[in-house]
């Protein structure tokens, strides 16, 4: 593994817009091909991709865009839902974005004349993240720069109503912890909730701000990064509350952290949009020193592949996929 490689990306794929934010389906889609969706200042297009490091047929990356969906207002945040399935007759696909008007909307469709959408109200502020229910796909949890996370069901009732103390950043529902939500505030604190009871179980502290954005590991439910200031912080949660290894990375300000959904060693961060380009950087628990660095034009969002060691920028007018070693 060559340490410190600046990397070109691997894969582009030429969109019609600025690409604001990029999600691939983190849930299995019952098809070969890969779910992504991004969204620009209009629209959420949804398409697959097939890559040759899947399948020896593929020259490269193969990309086909499944539908368009008007938006009218940009698309600050996607989540996909787990009742999304490309195997069923007739196919199901089904997301909900937050926008720049405070609202967050659910887009349900079979891909041919079944095109509903639903909107959330209740937010007086920006929203930063959503994601839905992992197992049954019920429910969709937000947070926002009101200082609220909140859960709604998907006639857009809420659900439940957890008042934070500072802006809520990043909202993270993994699959093996079905009752508890992660909550990470601007402010540096990352809670635990305990969905039954309504209380806040366990909380974490980075000691320091802004905290942009957290994650759950996947592969290690014990394992919490994010990013806040200029650094990278993880945490084990049976260890301690303060983080247990972290590294300044980006020399402007960190803006995302991801973990990998292949390897609880592997995460990727991405740096603030600088005037023209934004820094991606692939690190390794394991090595000192991060093992990709990439650039994009103006990039946003950032996300990983379901199976593979690959992740997504989005740009101007662009995403762009990087592949990195396990």
């Amino acid at each position: 593994m060559k340490q410190d490689s600046t990397r070109n990306t691997a894969y582009t794929v030429d969109c019609e817009d600025y690409v604001h934010v990029v999600q691939f389906n983190p849930f299995d889609s019952g098809d070969a091909c890969s779910l992504i969706a991004y969204g620009g200042n209009n629209y959420v297009v949804v398409g697959t991709c097939r890559f040759q490091e899947e399948d020896a047929e593929v020259e490269g990356m193969q990309y086909k865009t499944l539908r368009t969906f008007h938006h009218g207002i940009r698309v600050d945040a996607i989540a996909w839902s787990p009742e999304t399935r490309l195997d069923a007759l007739p196919p199901q696909i089904r997301f909900c974005t937050a926008a720049s008007d405070r609202k967050l909307r659910l887009f349900t469709s079979d891909l041919q004349d079944k095109n509903e959408f639903k909107t959330f109200d209740g937010h007086s502020d920006y929203i930063n993240d959503l994601v839905f229910a992992p197992k049954e796909g019920q429910e969709v949890a937000s947070v926002s720069d009101d200082h609220t996370c909140r859960v709604w069901d998907l006639e857009g009732n809420e659900k439940a109503h957890f008042v934070l103390r500072s802006p809520g950043m990043s909202v993270c529902w993994h699959s093996e912890e079905a009752f508890k939500l992660m909550v990470a505030e601007k402010n540096g604190t990352i809670r635990f909730y305990d969905l039954i009871t309504q209380q806040a179980i366990l909380s974490l502290e980075c000691q320091q701000t802004p905290l942009m954005s957290a994650d759950w590991c996947l592969k290690n439910t014990l394992k919490i990064g994010a990013v806040a200031g200029s650094d990278w912080l993880i945490w084990d949660i049976t260890r301690s509350s303060y983080p247990q290894d972290k590294r300044p990375v980006h020399v402007d300000r960190a803006r995302l952290f991801r973990w990998s959904r292949v390897n609880e060693n592997l995460f990727a961060t991405t740096g603030y949009p600088g005037k023209t380009t934004t820094q991606l950087l692939v690190h390794h628990l394991g090595h000192p020193q991060p093992i990709l660095t990439g650039t994009a034009a103006v990039g946003s969002g950032l996300t990983w592949h379901r199976t593979l060691p690959l992740c997504a920028v989005g740009g101007d007018h662009k995403i762009f996929f990087w592949v990195t070693e396990m």
